[in-house]
């Protein structure tokens, strides 16, 4: 069972979210909050949630700051941001702050319920167009890391060949299929379904890549593609 927090300061909203979310008997809504600082409240008042469904704009606390929070209070629950604003900036600071992932308001149903799964899961969701703008996100994290920027830039940036420029790191060509699939922002079941593979067998895939290119998550691979793509 995924429990589920509504963060939203329109109350038809918060209602009608948790009559769909409830329709699915994997999730139970534990509570609803009209802005960021009562979502706050209800973790620092020793309440839980596994994933948090959080509006980006609020008064009195918007989601972006309301993220930053809960994470800081509880740092294993996912917060997904669900917005009606395709508003680039906020959600790039709200992932800067430890959101997961977004959605907007307007999908049907059945995708924000497979967003909650697929976050709890520890997946990412995030467009291609957002990966762009976080590209000053990938801190080196050791003298290898440094090393292998270096050689990342001096490879050629080849459009016939996408990858040439990861030749360097010895990914295969199934590593490679798993990279493009990542940035496109797929999550790991998405990949083994176009893949034919297993879950399990696509969390190896990613557990290997990390190591190749010395990056800590799979926000970092997309992030890594779309830098040296453009």
């Amino acid at each position: 069972m995924i429990r589920v927090l509504i963060v939203d300061d329109d109350p038809f909203i918060r209602e009608s979210m948790k009559m769909i979310l409830e329709l699915d008997p994997e999730l139970r809504v534990v509570g609803a909050c009209g802005d960021g600082n009562e979502a706050h409240r209800f973790f620092t008042d020793g309440q839980t949630a596994d994933v948090v469904l959080m509006d980006i704009r609020m008064p009195n606390c918007s989601g972006v700051e309301g993220t930053l929070n809960i994470k800081r209070a509880s740092p294993d629950t996912r917060v997904l941001i669900l917005t009606t604003f395709d508003d680039d900036d906020y959600i790039v600071e709200a992932l800067r702050n430890g959101a997961s992932g977004y959605l907007l308001k307007n999908i049907p149903p059945d995708r924000i319920v497979q967003g909650i799964k697929t976050v709890h899961q520890g997946n990412w969701l995030i467009h291609p167009d957002i990966a762009r703008k976080l590209t000053g996100w990938i801190h080196p994290q050791s003298p290898a890391q440094v090393q292998a920027e270096a050689t990342l830039e001096q490879v050629t940036q080849s459009r016939k060949d996408p990858f040439a420029r990861f030749e360097s790191y010895g990914l295969t060509p199934t590593e490679k299929q798993v990279v493009e699939k990542i940035a496109e922002g797929l999550s790991n079941k998405e990949i083994a379904q176009e893949l034919f593979l297993s879950e399990g067998t696509i969390k190896n895939y990613i557990s290997e890549i990390l190591s190749k290119l010395g990056l800590r998550d799979r926000t970092q691979i997309a992030i890594l593609y779309w830098k040296h793509e453009d």
